[in-house]
């Protein structure tokens, strides 16, 4: 028995070693990296990650958190000298803040070489992390058969006699955007939105708590409270919108409820599959049909405009006009959102809880 044991173990060891040798010797350890979870990772999985695993061999995971979540355990994992993640998704505003500074790693050295590519961004590589897409946090609304009007601003989701049913707003560690919607539903002027009067924003809030059913913590639940008709109308991302109409759900939405956002791709300071983790983000910005896929599927405008060019003519429709950009969608004001974070969040949580 000890003569089979150690000739099947010899066998065993020689087999374990031609495989190491086949692999590519980066590929050894996957790339992790955190992003929001359901049909959102699952477009960027398809259309991003499987593509630069069939290239390179070199694996990658992804692992589901909320917002405040992923912030959160960037920071102590930094803190602490102990990385496991190499990557995670990021809000556009918040990756230029401080904090996102301090447990991040500054890629300008490595965002260089984008710098000449004519079909990208002048954004589309930072300090603070690689564009992946710009959407819109926006109303949408339960477009159920014969309904003759629709809801198109802030003022319709508050107005609860003309379009009944339960409302859903975000609830992480955010909340500015659902202050300013606030504000726009009390009749402030879009280019008077900012600095954003909280007192006034809070109050008006007060009239429609009781009327919020879902308060979302993830774009997944944002989806899955729509799915289940836990609510009628929603301050939801766009991207989840889309995936919500390409499952045939009866969903609508306004662009004349809407604010400008994006999602950023960050390393994290001590990432311990760093090298590799730059390179998957490279393979984003080197190739238009990447980003064309995912935002075929998400509604989303990516960094290159070749990929916009790649894109569906249906998508394509989808997106907001540069009419709606000019007349209706809100670039909110990423500076004063940073310096007053901490005071947003604190008025925030004392008023939800």
């Amino acid at each position: 028995m000890r003569t089979i044991y150690a000739i099947s173990l010899s066998a065993l060891s020689l087999l374990v070693g031609t495989l190491a040798a086949d692999r590519p010797a980066d590929a050894a350890e996957p790339i992790i990296i955190a992003s929001t979870g359901g049909a959102y990772d699952r477009a960027l999985k398809e259309a991003w990650f499987d593509p630069f695993t069939a290239e390179t061999g070199i694996p990658v995971t992804i692992v589901s958190a909320t917002n405040a979540e992923m912030r959160a355990k960037a920071a102590a994992m930094v803190k602490a000298g102990n990385v496991t993640w190499d990557l995670y998704l990021e809000g556009e505003i918040q990756a230029a803040s401080e904090a996102h500074r301090l447990v991040t790693e500054d890629l300008t050295e490595f965002c260089r070489q984008f710098s000449t590519k004519a079909d990208l961004a002048s954004n589309a590589c930072a300090a603070g992390g690689a564009l992946l897409q710009s959407t819109a946090t926006l109303l949408a609304y339960r477009q159920d058969e014969g309904m003759n009007e629709h809801p198109r601003t802030w003022a319709d989701m508050w107005d609860t006699k003309a379009f009944p049913g339960g409302r859903a707003f975000p609830n992480f560690d955010d909340p500015w955007r659902v202050l300013a919607a606030a504000l726009l539903a009390d009749g402030v002027k879009k280019d008077e939105l900012f600095p954003l009067d909280v007192d006034r924003a809070f109050a008006k809030l007060d009239e429609i708590r009781d009327e919020v059913t879902v308060w979302w913590k993830t774009g997944d639940q944002s989806v899955q409270g729509f799915r289940n008709g836990e609510y009628d109308l929603g301050q939801i991302w766009l991207t989840r919108a889309r995936a919500m109409k390409n499952d045939a759900l009866p969903i609508g939405w306004s662009y004349e409820a809407s604010f400008l956002v994006g999602d950023r791709v960050a390393v994290v300071k001590g990432a311990p599959n760093r090298e590799n983790a730059l390179k998957l983000i490279a393979f984003w910005l080197d190739n238009p049909e990447v980003q064309a896929k995912a935002c075929d599927v998400l509604s989303c405008t990516p960094p290159s405009t070749e990929a916009i060019a790649l894109m569906s003519e249906k998508t394509r429709q989808s997106m907001p006009t540069p009419e709606d950009i000019k007349t209706n969608v809100i670039v909110p004001d990423a500076v004063w959102i940073n310096a007053n974070a901490a005071m947003l969040l604190q008025r925030w949580n004392n008023w939800v809880r």
